[in-house]
Formats: structure tokens, C-alpha cells, sequence
């Protein structure tokens, strides 16, 4: 399940089509735009077109991104409110395209991080309450700068922890490797990255990964996505992933720069990745 994440304009159920012809299994997509309050409205007829074209181009895993504006965290009731609304629109409109998740970030607390939590955990709880069904929330890990949460895996193990029994089953975890490494967790040694996360939280609870590389140094806080193997992180972390059977499952997202032509880069980047699945060791910059 090795996709990208890809543009709707044009409406959502044009995505399907832009995964199939970069021959993804899978694909990300914003159901709304993600820098807007105004949630998009998806009738009948485009939520039937979308479903027919998932089955046209044969993707295995379909996931939508929340917005940005999204605050569950946030202290601002105000905001607060508002980011409940969106997020449990998004979760409607992402049960009602038959999408298996939703990558959500952890919101910035402003506070006190422990408030945070709880009221990330709780925001999280109330939308999937309202929204019963298959759908998912896949809790995205951060790059950590200022009061955001959920950088290292014992805070993301707290905020899943912090929800109720009978929501808790469905949310899983999302992790980029350009937050990893923004964080200053060493893809150096990947394999220890993992055991990690194994102890702290489980591996069966990975769903995702967003695989990118970073054009920041490693513990720098700054997330700044980078094409894969050109950039601080370097081709054989993800070399690794990509041949790693105890992630045969998890979906692989990228989110590199799209930069002049979308559907090149795009191309390139998961040509490379799946000559690295191939096991090609001379797969480098020019594939």
C-alpha cells in the first residue's frame, strides 16, 4: 500500500484518478480546503463517483488529512468549538467516501501540555462518538515546535491512552519520517526507532507512515519536507522501511515537494521507493 498524497481539486472524486496514474495502492487527499473554515458539502452523486473511481484504479487504503486550523488542544473555547465542528464534518465526510482514516495532527495546547492532552483526547472522543462506523483516527506525530503536541511516542501513548475504552479501538498512529528526524529520533538506526515505538505503544497500532525526507537537521523542531534520499536523512532509512516485512502492512504515504510538475516528482519519488522494495542497493538520486 505505497501511494501519495494527491490534489482534489477539481472535486474529491477526481483524486482517485491522479493515484492511478502514479500507480499507487493508496492516496491522501484534503475532503475540504485545508486552509479554510468553510466545510465543503459532498452530494450523492459525488460521493457514488468517488467510491466507483477508488474501485476503478484499484487503491487498497484511501485516507483524508484534517485541516489545518484544527485546534482540539486549544485553551480558546472559541476555537475550540469551531475545531470540534470541522473535525466531526471531516470525520462524516470521510465515512460517507467509504475512507478507511483520518490522519489528524495533535492540536498546540498554549497552556499547560497536560490540560492539552485532555482536551486533544477529549475533542477526539466526542467527534468519533457522533460519527459511528469503520473511520478511523490515525494520530499523526509532530515535529514538536512550540506548545504542539504529540512529538515523541509517550505523548502520542498518552493521548490515545487518554480516551475512552469503547473509542479507543479506533485510533491508531500516523508517523512521518521527517518529524522523527525533526524530533531527533536517529533513522540512522530505524530498527531501534521501531523497537521503540514497540515498547511505548505497539507496532500494531502504526497505520501510516509518511515517508519524507527533511532539508532540517535532525532535533531541529523544523519540519521541512525534502525529495526522498536528497535530503538530511539520506536514502537508506528508507531503504530499510521499505523491505522491513513488520511493515508490510502499515500504508506509505509521501508528501515530498511537489515543485514544478506535481505528477513527475511524484512518480520519481515512489519509482525510487519501490526500487529500494525491490532490494536495489544502486536505487539512488537518479531513479
Amino acid at each position: 500500500m505505497l501511494g501519495a498524497h494527491v490534489s482534489s481539486q477539481g472535486g474529491v472524486a477526481t483524486a482517485p484518478a491522479r493515484g492511478g496514474s502514479l500507480r499507487a495502492t493508496a492516496i491522501q487527499l484534503f475532503t475540504k480546503t485545508p486552509n479554510q473554515w468553510r466545510e465543503r458539502v459532498l452530494g450523492a452523486e459525488q460521493v457514488e463517483r468517488f467510491r466507483q473511481e477508488v474501485v476503478r484504479h484499484k487503491l487498497e487504503a484511501v485516507v483524508s488529512h484534517d485541516s489545518y486550523l484544527i485546534n482540539l488542544a486549544s485553551p480558546d473555547p472559541v476555537l475550540r468549538a469551531r475545531s470540534i465542528e470541522s473535525f466531526r464534518q471531516e470525520l462524516e465526510r470521510s465515512r460517507a467516501l467509504g475512507l478507511r482514516a483520518v490522519v489528524s495532527h495533535p492540536g498546540n495546547y498554549m497552556d499547560e501540555r497536560a490540560a492539552g492532552v485532555e482536551r486533544n483526547a477529549a475533542g477526539y472522543a466526542e467527534c468519533l462518538r457522533s460519527v459511528p462506523g469503520d473511520v478511523e483516527v490515525w494520530i499523526e506525530g509532530t515535529a514538536g515546535s512550540g506548545t504542539a503536541l504529540g512529538a515523541r511516542f509517550e505523548e502520542l501513548r498518552d493521548l490515545r491512552n487518554a480516551l475512552p475504552d469503547g473509542i479507543r479501538t479506533r485510533v491508531g498512529f500516523c508517523l512521518d519520517t521527517a518529524h522523527l528526524h525533526a524530533v531527533g529520533y536517529d533513522l540512522a538506526r530505524i530498527e531501534a526507532v521501531w523497537e521503540e515505538f514497540d515498547r511505548v505503544i505497539g507496532l500494531d497500532l502504526l497505520k501510516c507512515l509518511h515517508l519524507n525526507d527533511s532539508r532540517a537537521a535532525r532535533g531541529s523542531r523544523v519540519d521541512r519536507h525534502e525529495w526522498i534520499a536528497e535530503g538530511q536523512i539520506g536514502p537508506e532509512p528508507f531503504r530499510r522501511i521499505m523491505r522491513d516485512a513488520r511493515l508490510a502492512g502499515v500504508v506509505k504515504i509521501i508528501e515530498t515537494p511537489k515543485r514544478d510538475d506535481p505528477l513527475r516528482h511524484d512518480r520519481r519519488m515512489l519509482r525510487r521507493l519501490r526500487a529500494y522494495a525491490r532490494g536495489n542497493t544502486r536505487a539512488a538520486v537518479g531513479v
